[in-house]
């Protein structure tokens, strides 16, 4: 289907579904999939609706998800139409006010709160049955996308037989840490710019079609350690441990501070080594050079919290070597 075509059914199905022949759709955002979202006004209200087309994204997880997290009392956007098909989601409107640009240092930890509460619930309360295991394969399929593309690709690095030693030896520190902790419902993707201010039930929640099972200080490890936001590690350390007080009390887990505090260095890790890979694909390969900006807090991040630890110090280094004094939020010329 050509562009135009699309951009007709999107229009016909909405107009449909919403029995008002004369609405128009104006872009409302998209994300770093082929996803797109379309806003319109009909009956009085907003509309969001939700493009994601056939062959290239498929809304069935999302629905199913969405559902899961909204009987645990998350405020998920509510659905009025769907069709699975074609791709279309007819949904309640939650805004456009992302946490990100409303978070600074003194209202942090008023946003914050109820984002932590909404992980707790997720993990408590969120049967996991059905959904796909972020296992050792999954994790290192992430993982590898860091040498592949933000080494070789973005920074032009020939890895030689010895350079694999310290990746692979820090890659194993964090699936064992990954593997250590209990299990539990994980949104995967839980930072500024998938959580909303909305009038109730804080916070609005978006973009949990990739909800997997896994270690529980994943989502909370993203909600702290954002990619697109840094604290200072004080106020990291006593929102880690606020979290990590309430998941004992309600039996996620008996980790104490200090193990708890590793599996979040570790399980955040995996995430921003990942995300050095991803923004740089998503550059190199889908033309999204934008993501390339934010790859300075990610590599921070990874330079900081890896030479915390012993096992992760010599990738660390590598990387360090490897990137020397180059900006790497320049795209990289063939």
């Amino acid at each position: 289907m050509t562009a135009p075509e699309r951009i007709e059914q999107r229009l016909a199905w909405t107009r449909q579904a919403l029995s008002d022949p004369g609405l128009a759709l104006q872009v409302a955002s998209a994300d770093a999939s082929f996803r797109s979202y379309w806003r319109t006004r009909s009956g009085g209200r907003s509309w969001i609706v939700m493009d994601a087309p056939p062959g290239q994204e498929d809304i069935a997880p999302w629905l199913r998800i969405g559902k899961l997290l909204a009987d645990a009392g998350l405020h998920t956007p509510d659905v009025r139409a769907a069709d699975t098909e074609a791709g279309f989601v007819l949904m309640e409107d939650l805004g456009d006010r992302l946490y990100l640009p409303e978070l600074d240092a003194d209202g942090a930890d008023a946003l914050y709160a109820p984002a932590i509460d909404a992980i707790l619930t997720m993990q408590a309360q969120v049967d996991t049955d059905g959904l796909p295991a972020f296992d050792e394969p999954w994790m290192v399929m992430e993982l590898e996308l860091m040498p592949e593309w933000f080494l070789r690709r973005h920074l032009g690095a020939q890895l030689e037989c010895e350079d694999w030693d310290p990746i692979e030896f820090a890659f194993r520190a964090i699936l064992n840490a990954a593997h250590a902790q209990p299990q539990r419902f994980m949104h995967r993707d839980f930072h500024s710019r998938n959580l909303l201010v909305v009038p109730d039930n804080m916070p609005g929640v978006i973009d949990f079609q990739g909800a997997m099972r896994g270690p529980l200080a994943y989502d909370v490890a993203s909600l702290l350690r954002d990619c697109y936001i840094a604290w200072p590690e004080e106020r990291v350390a006593a929102w880690r441990e606020g979290y990590r007080r309430r998941a004992v009390e309600l039996g996620l887990t008996s980790a104490d501070e200090a193990l708890f505090a590793r599996w979040f260095d570790l399980t955040g890790l995996q995430r921003h080594i990942k995300v050095l890979g991803i923004f740089c694909r998503l550059a190199y390969r889908d033309g999204k050079p934008g993501y390339l900006a934010d790859l300075p807090l990610v590599w921070r991040y990874v330079r900081e919290v890896g030479n915390r630890h012993e096992d992760i110090r010599p990738m660390v280094a590598l990387l360090e070597r490897f990137i020397g004094d180059t900006d790497i939020t320049r795209p990289r010329g063939d």
